[in-house]
């Protein structure tokens, strides 16, 4: 009897170690896969703001100023033309410093992008990837002063809230929650922005936050 019941105790110590065990590892994992999944949105979120980005530099080339409407940045996309410019020497500057824009012909802004980005879509442009709904990001645009003179901005952004929405692989709802709310904590207790962003509308920059890591 009293060998029967060791046993028994023996089989559930046993079995009560390898549950805790198990805990110990998942609860090291967990936040090595959560980081991981994150990784790979953001690989994808970064590659549509940089389409944004370039699409804005096009259409403050041609207009001299960005816009914040998506609909005008499409439509930009899709029916403008840009020149392509070749830089030669003056040939009247007999110092050789002073140089002319010799414009070659021109190029639609839609193949323009496409030749540096492989699987483009235009009319994705402004739809967040891994966002419940089509949410689309933030965009603005305008001018700030600098020295007395006003200087085209813009700014896409977007939120973790945005495109951490929904739960990854081997998450319930309530981890991925909790742990995207604690990416967004740890972001804020040191005065980032808790998501992914391009351009600024304080600065005259066009880098995202993500280069600046």
């Amino acid at each position: 009897m009293k060998k029967g019941l060791s046993i028994l105790i023996n089989i559930l110590l046993f079995a009560v170690i390898v549950f805790l065990a198990w805990q110990v590892v998942k609860s090291i994992q967990a936040p090595i896969k959560f980081n991981n999944e994150q990784k790979a949105r953001e690989t994808k979120v970064v590659e549509r703001l940089i389409d944004i980005r370039n699409a804005e530099v096009l259409y403050k080339n041609v207009n001299n100023k960005y816009t914040a409407d998506f609909d005008s940045l499409i439509q930009f996309c899709q029916t403008a033309e840009i020149p392509i410019v070749k830089i030669v020497p003056d040939p009247t500057d007999t110092t050789f410093t002073r140089t002319i824009n010799d414009t070659l012909g021109f190029v639609k802004v839609m193949d323009s992008i496409k030749s540096t980005r492989e699987n483009f879509n235009i009319n994705d442009l402004k739809y967040v990837p891994f966002a419940e709904n089509q949410q689309q990001f933030e965009l603005e645009a305008g001018m700030i002063k600098r020295n007395g003179i006003d200087i085209p901005v813009f700014e896409a952004r977007t939120p973790y809230e945005v495109y951490l929405a929904t739960p990854g692989a081997n998450f319930n709802e309530k981890e991925w929650n909790q742990r995207r709310d604690n990416a967004k904590a740890e972001k804020e207790s040191i005065n980032r922005y808790a998501g992914l962003r391009v351009g600024s509308m304080e600065e005259a920059t066009t880098d995202g936050n993500w280069e600046k890591l």
